[in-house]
């Protein structure tokens, strides 16, 4: 798969670039983006390096970035690219929900945050606030951060498990062993658990952990 794909697109609209490693939902919100008669797709990639070569390639008014890539996550991409095009406007077209991860990209300066599930007018909406310097946030992101616990950080069993599994020192293919899952499955969990808590090795993992209580 090629890292990045420019579209070819000259005009005077929104110019918006798409980031996310599944090309089938690049391609679908490409689609509707460019039928709304707000904006223009000039390009998609695939992965963090991918995006910064399309970044330094062509001109891009906003960007829609997923939180979690194959080599990579969306929020370390957001704070490399931002010292270098601070006028880039960047929303979170994401799956996550998790509170922690919605107020971590809002802290650190996203313009907005879009569940993927939103709908097409949802989308585009978003486009066009951000694009006039507004902040936009989904029906469903504004509903969780009004929600009472939401200060609350809160883990599935599945996460609950791996997190005491990682504290007590077991390897990832103890973990597999442990939980009945698959090493490649594990990776996975292990990714996103340190995505939920902020973390960027094992060892501030173990110490948000603890510093948390929540093992």
């Amino acid at each position: 798969m090629e890292n990045f794909k420019l579209s070819g697109f000259n005009f005077e609209l929104v110019r918006v670039a798409i980031v996310d490693d599944h090309t089938a939902v690049a391609e679908g919100f490409e689609s509707i983006i460019n039928g709304s008669g707000v904006a223009g797709v000039i390009g998609k990639a695939f992965s963090v390096a991918g995006c910064m070569e399309l970044l330094a390639q062509s001109k891009v008014d906003l960007l829609l970035l997923d939180i979690s890539l194959a080599d990579g996550n969306g929020i370390d991409l957001f704070l490399q690219i931002k010292p270098l095009y601070p006028d880039l406007k960047v929303i979170a077209l994401t799956c996550h929900s998790e509170i922690s991860i919605i107020k971590r990209a809002l802290e650190v300066g996203f313009s907005g945050y879009i569940r993927k599930n939103s709908t097409a007018a949802d989308i585009i909406e978003g486009i066009r606030a951000v694009a006039s310097g507004e902040l936009f946030l989904c029906k469903e992101t504004q509903r969780l951060l009004q929600e009472p616990d939401c200060q609350k950080l809160l883990l599935s069993r599945r996460e609950d498990e791996l997190l005491r599994l990682i504290v007590s020192g077991k390897s990832n293919i103890e973990i597999a062993d442990s939980m009945k899952l698959g090493y490649e499955t594990i990776k996975s969990y292990r990714k996103r658990l340190m995505l939920k808590l902020n973390t960027s090795n094992t060892a501030e993992l173990v110490r948000v952990a603890i510093e948390e209580n929540l093992v």
